[in-house]
């Protein structure tokens, strides 16, 4: 929500900053979120951007992707294979389909959702909100469904990360990205910047035990 926490992010090496679309206590306007990206863009060329979004039609992503410049669409509200491939048809950019787990079973259309999406994003389901919650997912619970279905797709664990867990959660599902919201925050859309640099540390220690197997 403000440039300055995108800024850090970039500084401390996230390969991905987010802005929230889809409602919620974070939710920005296209004005800030351009704001927002920009301050990491600023750092490094190289980050890409991702924007949120919840049940808004295709039109009114695709306006969004190309009024804030975004290179990535998470698309959240429980999508099918078929909104995925409407939606990166309509934008041009990569799909990140959500995947809402509870417990160690896994909702139907998930191998659907792999096959269709650039990604999928795992994060724990709640009856709060779609995401950002802090909900934990069940990591060891999922493995080995997830490892049934999900190929060569990029798996992006949500869910209740924070510099304290992330290298578990590494550990149990390799994931190729990791991605954190409310595990790095001093109070809803307020980034710590210590706990910031805490969690891309973790991730660091926890990617070179990984690859050293």
């Amino acid at each position: 929500m403000r440039p300055e926490d995108a800024r850090v992010a970039a500084e401390s090496g996230a390969q991905w900053v987010g802005v929230i679309f889809a409602g919620g206590p974070r939710l920005l306007d296209t004005d800030r979120a351009r704001l927002v990206l920009s301050a990491a863009s600023s750092v490094s060329a190289s980050v890409r951007k991702v924007g949120v979004f919840g049940s808004q039609d295709d039109g009114t992503i695709a306006d969004i992707v190309d009024r804030v410049g975004l290179d990535v669409v998470q698309l959240h509200a429980d999508p099918d294979a078929e909104r995925v491939r409407e939606v990166r048809e309509r934008t041009g950019r990569m799909v990140w389909g959500v995947l809402r787990v509870g417990g160690s079973t896994l909702p139907g259309g998930a191998a659907e959702l792999f096959d269709a999406a650039d990604a999928v994003v795992v994060d724990a389901r709640s009856d709060r909100a779609l995401g950002g919650t802090g909900a934990r997912v069940d990591w060891r619970g999922v493995r080995e469904a997830l490892s049934r279905v999900r190929g060569a797709t990029p798996l992006v664990l949500a869910g209740g990360l924070a510099p304290e867990v992330v290298g578990e959660a590494i550990e149990v599902l390799a994931p190729e990205i990791v991605d954190v919201s409310s595990g790095v925050e001093s109070a809803p859309g307020i980034k710590d910047h210590a706990r910031m640099r805490a969690f891309v540390a973790a991730v660091a220690t926890a990617d070179g035990r990984n690859s050293g197997r």
